[in-house]
Formats: C-alpha cells, sequence, structure tokens
C-alpha cells in the first residue's frame, strides 16, 4: 500500500516533529508542573484524542480532493514541502533563543482530559498541519482515505509518546533544560536541518 521510500521518510519526519518542543508538549509539561504526573497524563491522552479528531477530519476531507484531482495532490504535496521546510526553518530560528519553560497554569484550571482534548481539536495549526504534512506521503495509487488515517494515526501516536514521557520526567526535564540551554540547541538545530532537507528531497521526489 505504501511506497517503502515515502513511508520511511514520513516516520523520519513524524518523529523529529513529534520530539520538538511545541504547544502540546509545553502544555503537558505546564500542567504536569502544576499537578503532578496523574494531570500530565490526562493532559496527553486529551491531547492524542483532539489530534485523532483532526486525523479524522483530515482523512475525509483529503481522500475526497485527492481522488478528483491530480492537480490538487501535486500543489498539496508541494505545500506540504514548503511547511517542511517552513517548521525545519522555525526549529532554527528557535535553537538561537534560550528554552523558555511553561509557568504553572493559574488555578483553578479545567480538567486536564477535557482541556487538552479541546486545547488540540480547537487549535488551527493542528488542521493545517494535517492537511499539508499527509498527502506528500501517500500513494495514490492506492487506498488514500485509508493511508492518509493511518499516517495521520502514526503521528498522534508518536506526539503522543512524546506527551506522556514529558508528563513521567517533567522536573528532571525542566531541570535539564534550565542547566544544558546548549543540549536543547543543538537538538533543534538537528531537526531544524534534517525537516528542511526532507522537505527539500520531498519537492524534488518524483512519483514512481
Amino acid at each position: 500500500m505504501f511506497e517503502p521510500h515515502k513511508f520511511y521518510l514520513f516516520l523520519v519526519a513524524a518523529f523529529l516533529l513529534s520530539i520538538s518542543p511545541g504547544p502540546g508538549m509545553i502544555y503537558v509539561l505546564a500542567r504536569t508542573l502544576h499537578g503532578g504526573r496523574a494531570e500530565g497524563i490526562a493532559s496527553s491522552l486529551g491531547t492524542a484524542v483532539g489530534g485523532l479528531m483532526h486525523v479524522l477530519a483530515a482523512t475525509l476531507g483529503l481522500s475526497a480532493i485527492l481522488l478528483r484531482s491530480a492537480l490538487v495532490f501535486s500543489i498539496l504535496k508541494y505545500a506540504g514541502a514548503a511547511y517542511l521546510v517552513f517548521l525545519g526553518g522555525r526549529a532554527l530560528l528557535a535553537s538561537r533563543r534560550r528554552p523558555e519553560l511553561a509557568a504553572a497554569p493559574a488555578a483553578p484550571q479545567p480538567h486536564p482530559f477535557r482541556q487538552g482534548v479541546l486545547t488540540e481539536a480547537l487549535n488551527p495549526k493542528t488542521a493545517v498541519f494535517f492537511f499539508t504534512f499527509l498527502p506528500q506521503f501517500v500513494n495514490p495509487a492506492a487506498h488514500v482515505a485509508w493511508q492518509l488515517f493511518v499516517l495521520g494515526a502514526i503521528s498522534v501516536a508518536l506526539n503522543s509518546l512524546a506527551d506522556l514521557g514529558v508528563a513521567f520526567f517533567a522536573a528532571s526535564l525542566s531541570e535539564n533544560l534550565a542547566a544544558n540551554p546548549r543540549f536543547h540547541r543543538t537538538q533543534q538545530r538537528f531537526c531544524g536541518v534534517t525537516l528542511i532537507g526532507l522537505g527539500g528531497f520531498v519537492a524534488v521526489s518524483g512519483e514512481k
């Protein structure tokens, strides 16, 4: 079903994006530091459910579009490649700044699971991400909807594993980031350069 080279590229890109600190990870870190590990885990599960909502929406919408227009498929492919380059550039810029740890949210707070679902489900950047990221790795000759759902579910699973890791190791993570900002900058630079390279490769690679 999947073209092997595209699937391997997807796994690399999805893994790098999952370990790059973003709004979801910072949210989980803040809730964990505020309410403990259980609250962080609940927040992680909530963001996972919210992410799956975006996956379902992208699967339904993109499959209908991609099955009707090869031109739109190509446009989304290049838009997705450009988005990977953008994410890589943003990671490189972020590597020049000192990491800022999220402050503990003020009480009272909504239930962490419910807030996690709403935080992710109502995030328009997540919708843009899935609509531009997933089509690059789809084989249009196979079952498009199923491929989109599987790729999206893998991406959400990797993000959730990273978030759960943050929930389990929040205290030590925050201390290490504060004490060793060089490691954080190196990780951001590596992710940035790799994502830019992946975006360029996807843009110039043809269909096989």
